[in-house]
């Protein structure tokens, strides 16, 4: 499953139609709303997590820009301090995909990147500070994204 962060710019004129709603039943993709501010007659902001087959993700960011929402990627990347970390596994109880789990019997924190969204709900939970987030804009960006600024 890929999952990506997005922050979508929706035009003043098409804010009250259900586009998020049309992402899900087209594309077949989950959404998260992370954030939002959508107002009448207002440009409308939306930080949006999305989760699907990542050619459903391409497809449905294609039409969005068909629509005009500006959709930036908000590529982050998670990294673990093995040095800090001790284990206690506080993140493999938050994480939504599975990248940080315990291996039994020997009840080690294993970290995957790659199964990684980069939501950063570790990072808030870790008591030493061992997992860090960072923000990089020029990487991961799916081509139908990366025409859009």
């Amino acid at each position: 499953m890929y999952t990506r962060i997005y922050v979508l710019r929706f035009p003043k004129d098409i804010v009250e139609q259900p586009i998020i709603c049309q992402l899900v039943k087209q594309f077949d993709v989950e959404f998260n709303i992370l954030k939002a501010t959508i107002l009448p007659q207002h440009e409308g902001v939306m930080i949006l997590e999305l989760q699907g087959h990542k050619e459903n993700i391409k497809k449905g960011l294609k039409f969005l820009k068909g629509l005009n929402v500006k959709a930036e990627s908000v590529a982050t990347s998670i990294h673990r301090d093995d040095d800090k970390c001790f284990q206690c596994g506080a993140c493999t109880g938050i994480c939504p995909t599975g990248a940080l789990y315990i291996m039994r019997p020997e009840m080690n924190v294993v970290f995957e990147p790659e199964k990684c969204s980069g939501c950063g709900l570790c990072v808030t939970v870790c008591p030493v500070r061992a997992m860090e987030v960072f923000l990089d804009r020029n990487s991961s960006l799916p081509e139908s994204v990366a025409e859009v600024h």
